[in-house]
Formats: structure tokens, sequence, C-alpha cells
């Protein structure tokens, strides 16, 4: 059965849900999630987990994201982005040295009110099926973290690339309507590739096609996530034998932290956190 990671470097036009449908066909595995949605205009980094590499999602839903955002100045819509209706038009006369004063606002720590046009849920009901009926609710400000936010080019009159590198839950289309906003001019967003997540780069990436070319050739091994982790390999049948039934196991001496356990035959066992000298499991990886 095929167990791994792949990283999809995501048409637009496709939702993150069409593309582990494909997989899930290629693949013929119907355990198959993506790491963070990206919207259908977006491009990009999309790992995908497949197999037992699917319990390895939650730990990269985490994780800080990288994008290449476009801006648009000059434009309001309903859904914060290109695709949406136009709600304003206005004249633009922001130059680069005053877009890129107001950037310090939306950097570091910063609250952001959802989009309408978002999967969140308010009472039950997912925020964009509320906005296809022309509904508008209110939203309560989320924190987020914004590490880097900086122009790359003015690509158009109108027009600027930026580069983000933000925490998880980040909207980029808020972040480029909040802009617009304190530009005086209004903005949306023109155009979005994912450069990172989960640790991946588009150097890692692979199309679509390649993985009908090639299938489960392309899948990397679940444990390369970890990569960060230190490595412990057990020796002893009976240490063994205690992580693949769940117990902790005595390991004097380590620094506290998180560990990637191996078998004596190499196998990739399970994340065990360190505390008070024994490990843990924190998430298992053996079996089908």
């Amino acid at each position: 059965m095929p167990n791994g990671i792949v990283v999809i470097d995501k048409p637009a036009g496709w939702t993150s849900m069409d593309v582990c449908a494909k997989l899930r066909g290629i693949l013929k595995e119907k355990r198959v999630g993506h790491g963070g949605t990206l919207d259908p205009m977006a491009t990009g980094v999309l790992p995908v987990f497949v197999g037992t590499a699917t319990k390895a999602v939650e730990f990269a839903e985490k994780g800080d994201k990288e994008y290449i955002a476009g801006l648009r100045l000059g434009k309001v819509t309903n859904t914060q982005d290109i695709t949406g209706e136009v709600l304003e038009a206005r004249p633009v006369s922001v130059s680069r040295e005053e877009l890129e004063a107001v950037l310090p606002r939306f950097t570091g720590s910063i609250e952001q009110i959802p989009p309408m046009y978002s999967a969140i849920k308010i009472n039950g009901k997912k925020l964009y099926e509320l906005a296809r009926k022309g509904r508008e609710v209110e939203r309560q400000p989320r924190p987020v973290v914004v590490h880097t936010l900086e122009v790359l080019e003015r690509s158009g009159e109108t027009e600027y690339l930026l580069r983000i590198r933000c925490s998880k839950g980040t909207y980029v289309r808020t972040l480029c309507h909040d802009i617009g906003q304190a530009l005086g001019c209004g903005g949306c967003m023109s155009s979005l590739r994912r450069t990172m997540a989960a640790g991946f780069t588009l150097k890692d990436a692979v199309a679509m096609e390649q993985v009908q070319e090639q299938g489960g050739d392309l899948l990397l091994p679940v444990d390369c996530f970890f990569a960060g982790c230190p490595v412990l390999y057990l020796t002893s049948s009976k240490a063994e034998r205690q992580v693949r039934n769940g117990s902790p196991i005595p390991a004097p001496g380590l620094e506290p932290g998180r560990y990637r356990i191996y078998g004596r035959e190499k196998e990739f066992l399970c994340l065990s956190q360190w505390e008070k000298g024994q490990l843990r499991s924190v998430k298992n990886f053996f079996g089908g």
C-alpha cells in the first residue's frame, strides 16, 4: 500500500480536495489528506499525505507558510480577491514608498476579521454559504502573526507583488484588502502562489502530470517531515515491543523534546516526546 508524502504544485482552478480526489484515483489509496487548504485561484505548495502518513496532517497544518501575492490597488471586491464582484473602484496615486510605509502596521502580531467568503463556521453555518445568499454576519477578529511582509516589485500601474511569511490562519486576501484600506484607495488580491508550507518549498513540489506518470515512486517517506527532530534507534526487542504496544520507555539522559523513534529493522515507528526520563509516543506511524 502506498504510504508517504507528495508535494504538489497545485494548478490554478483546482481545489485542494480536487487534488486529493485525483491522487486517490492515481495511487489507489483512500487515505489521502492535505496539509493546508489553497483557494482554487491559488497555485503552489500543497503537501499531500498518503496512507499511514495521513497521521502527520495535524502537524502540517500548524506550521508557518510563505506566499507570493499580487496586490491590486483601487479595487474592492466582495471576496477580497479579483474573482469577486467589484464593490468599489477608486483612483490610485500610491507610490512604492507609500505602500512600504504602511506595511509595518500589518507585520508582527495582528488581528484579522475573517472574510465572509471563508469556510469558518458561525452558529453551524459556513460563512461562504451565508455570503452566497447575500447575508453578512458579525465576525470576531482573530490573532495571527505576519513574520515577513515586503514588496518584491511593482508589476503594473496599480499592481505589486508581495512576499508574506505568516502563521496558520492568516488570510492573505484580507491582508491585501486591509492594506488597500490603509492606503485610502482600496485593494484586493490579484494572484497567490504558496512557496512554502509544512517545511516544504517549491523545490520539493511536482506537477500533477508527474504523479500521473510516476505514481507512488514520487512519495517521500513520512519521517522526512520530522527531519528537525533527533533520531533514536531502539536496540532491544523489549523496548520495541513496548513502543508498539503504546507504552512509554525509559530513556535517561536525553534532552527534553521530540524524537524520531526507529525499530531494530530501521522502520520509523513513531514521534515521541521525552519527559522526566521517559519517551512517550505522540503519534505512531507503524502498521499499514
